[in-house]
């Protein structure tokens, strides 16, 4: 059945550009690259404020519709400078905030705070509604109030117009799914698990997903940063041989004349059961690499060399939130 068309979306004939999966059971077709905002709040490093503006403007007039933000993404300022840039433009845009989670270790799951939270997003995104309201890293929370307070105060801000959609993001897929076998939910974004290093994503939420009708968005290809040049940043969780295994697949690329991030981009992007893989970008010169990522052919040989460097360290995940959501 062809459902309705997004009644708050313009149609523009360079989006047809760039190739949409439709969000789980939702009405909303999502690019299947999506723009991660954390850059904009500086979260990895220092940005050029007005660079991030003219990235966002580009990453829309080359056809990537699905920004996702956080208040937790420099404390503010990446939504602040979303709301920004995307003044004007705001009907041209699938827009996913989160709510939750607004410091390194501060959380409030509570349905006082995600209310009065969504209304000060609101303002700093310039806007009255957004398309996916999302729990923020729930693997931090106490799973039944997830269930039984959180979702259903999502829930009560949709019935009043202020988000279209609502749904759940975190590491933990046993939490995850946890969560959403008892809280209807439309859609889970989750991170480092599927991407050159690890895909339990397949065996541990696809399949649920699929039954359910949940859309999922996966972020973190390059497995925050453990496949780049530049490699982890000193804070990654993972153990050094995860770090030491991206470098090896890195210098392997490198030989061959291969980008390793483009390949890593690439072998998430063709995942036909993900809507959308999210990506952090804050220029102009990250949006253009990354779309360039959608004409890289995969060589099989090279890919079977990388799955033997992988082999011993495959699937590896670390500790994350409370130890009872461990999985």
């Amino acid at each position: 059945m062809q459902l309705p068309a997004d009644p708050h979306m313009q149609q523009h004939p360079i989006y047809d550009e760039l190739p949409r999966r439709r969000l789980g059971h939702t009405d909303i077709d999502v690019s299947i690259i999506s723009f991660g905002t954390s850059p904009l709040g500086n979260v990895f490093r220092q940005t050029d404020p007005s660079e991030g503006i003219a990235a966002v403007h580009y990453a829309i007039d080359r056809g990537i519709n699905f920004f996702d933000v956080s208040p937790y993404y420099g404390i503010t300022v990446a939504e602040t400078q979303l709301g920004k840039a995307l003044s004007g433009r705001r009907d041209r845009v699938i827009l996913a905030t989160k709510c939750g989670r607004y410091g390194d270790d501060v959380f409030d799951f509570s349905a006082t705070t995600i209310t009065a939270g969504l209304e000060d997003s609101l303002k700093r995104l310039q806007t009255d509604y957004v398309d996916l309201l999302q729990a923020h890293d729930v693997e931090f929370g106490d799973a039944d109030q997830i269930v039984e307070e959180t979702i259903p105060a999502l829930r009560k801000l949709q019935e009043q117009g202020k988000a279209r959609y609502i749904g759940i993001t975190g590491y933990s897929l046993k939490n995850l799914v946890e969560i959403a076998s008892k809280a209807s939910i439309d859609t889970i974004l989750t991170y480092c698990r599927y991407n050159l290093m690890i895909t339990d994503i397949d065996a541990k939420l696809i399949p649920f997903a699929k039954e359910h009708g949940v859309g999922i968005v996966n972020a973190s290809a390059l497995h925050m940063g453990v496949l780049t040049k530049r490699g982890a940043p000193s804070w990654h969780p993972a153990p050094p041989a995860i770090k030491e295994t991206g470098q090896k697949i890195v210098e392997l690329c490198a030989e061959k004349g291969v980008d390793a991030a483009k390949l890593a981009l690439k072998f998430c992007l063709d995942h036909p059961s993900v809507a959308s893989t999210l990506v952090g970008m804050s220029t102009r010169e990250h949006v253009e690499a990354n779309l360039q990522a959608l004409k890289f052919e995969i060589d099989p040989m090279l890919l079977a060399q990388i799955n033997q460097i992988v082999d011993p360290v495959r699937d590896y995940i670390w500790s994350s939130g409370n130890p009872d959501n461990y999985g």
